[in-house]
């Protein structure tokens, strides 16, 4: 069975709104399962493909000042 994740990923949110997508990222975080970083992985590769090259520093920034403060 060939099963590509990642089309399925964007298939189950394709018609969502704004809202959906928010609930659907904000509940993947919450949940904190595991079987979720795919989807939010999907997630962000859709946003840094639209992004320009300052968003993208932008979300570079935020995400070095988020893993310097995980303490892991």
């Amino acid at each position: 069975m060939d099963l590509n994740l990642r089309k399925a990923i964007l298939a189950n949110v394709s018609d969502n709104s704004q809202d959906e997508l928010e609930a659907t990222i904000v509940d993947a975080i919450q949940s904190g399962e595991e079987k979720m970083l795919p989807g939010l992985g999907v997630l962000f590769e859709l946003i840094w493909q639209q992004s320009d090259q300052e968003d993208k520093s932008n979300m570079l920034q935020l995400l070095e000042q988020g893993v310097q403060h995980t303490g892991v």
